[in-house]
């Protein structure tokens, strides 16, 4: 992988990570785009430049997460909400995590969730219309853990963690903004323990030279994030989900469209 295309797939993961079109698949479609060869470290530098996006979340909801600090109850309760909701993505991702990267490899997997996944995002905002809550702390344990079930739908590629987290949040009577936040705040030790869990695996795979490039991917994931989310929270509110339902189907049919001529592989 060159410096170039490093930075060119952690530009792709810093915008995609917390839209509801899936960073995983735009990422493999990328790589793929460019000739990236499906290396180890590829597959590394995949998982672990999402460090970056999640520093983008810690810094722009600071007072989140240092809530501890400040009102001992309050970030307790903060922390035991997000770790009820990671518990199941953390099981599953532990029992199935061999076959979830075999299915990482499919090109026609992430096509066919892509499209699902659009089609899905069209009827959200009619289907769910009830956001009786606004605010975090409203949140309790059992909607926290039916929403971290949600989730785990995202362990197919081309689902994307961020659009079914926001679709949990919303089926438990989350307003759409808090739906968003709840999302990002879930990010954080998902791909924490999903980044530290790779990169602890396969650390002694990186050379000095791979170093270089994931310090450089991160710091481009976390600038690229931070514009991404601030845009995201805005246009959601404003606008709903339509326009990433479009985007998915069209960039799903494009991608059947690549594989059935043969310009990728499946």
């Amino acid at each position: 992988m060159s410096l170039l295309e490093a930075i060119l797939v952690a530009i792709v993961e810093g915008i995609t990570e917390f839209l509801p079109i899936s960073s995983t698949g735009h990422m493999i479609i990328t790589e793929k785009l460019l000739g990236v060869p499906d290396t180890d470290f590829t597959k590394l530098f995949t998982v672990g430049i999402q460090l970056g996006a999640i520093m983008a979340v810690v810094v722009l909801y600071w007072k989140k997460f240092v809530a501890p600090l400040q009102d001992l109850g309050r970030g307790i309760q903060f922390y035991l909400k997000l770790l009820v909701a990671v518990s199941p993505a953390l099981v599953l991702g532990f029992l199935l995590s061999d076959y979830i990267d075999s299915l990482l490899e499919s090109t026609l997997t992430v096509a066919i969730s892509m499209i699902a996944g659009g089609i899905v995002l069209l009827f959200i905002d009619r289907v769910f219309t009830k956001e009786t809550l606004q605010q975090e702390e409203q949140i309790d344990f059992w909607r926290a853990f039916k929403i971290g079930c949600w989730q785990c739908i995202a362990m197919i590629p081309g689902v994307s963690r961020s659009a079914s987290s926001i679709i949990g949040g919303m089926q438990q009577q989350l307003s759409r903004k808090l739906a968003a936040e709840f999302s990002f705040f879930l990010a954080v030790p998902t791909m924490a323990a999903a980044t530290g869990y790779k990169l602890l695996k396969g650390y002694k795979q990186i050379t000095p030279a791979d170093l270089q490039l994931f310090a450089i991917g991160n710091i481009v994931a976390f600038i690229v994030a931070l514009l991404a989310i601030k845009f995201f929270i805005q246009f959601l509110q404003r606008n709903g989900f339509r326009l990433f339902a479009y985007y998915r189907i069209a960039a799903g049919t494009l991608l059947l469209a690549l594989l059935f001529s043969g310009y990728l592989k499946a």
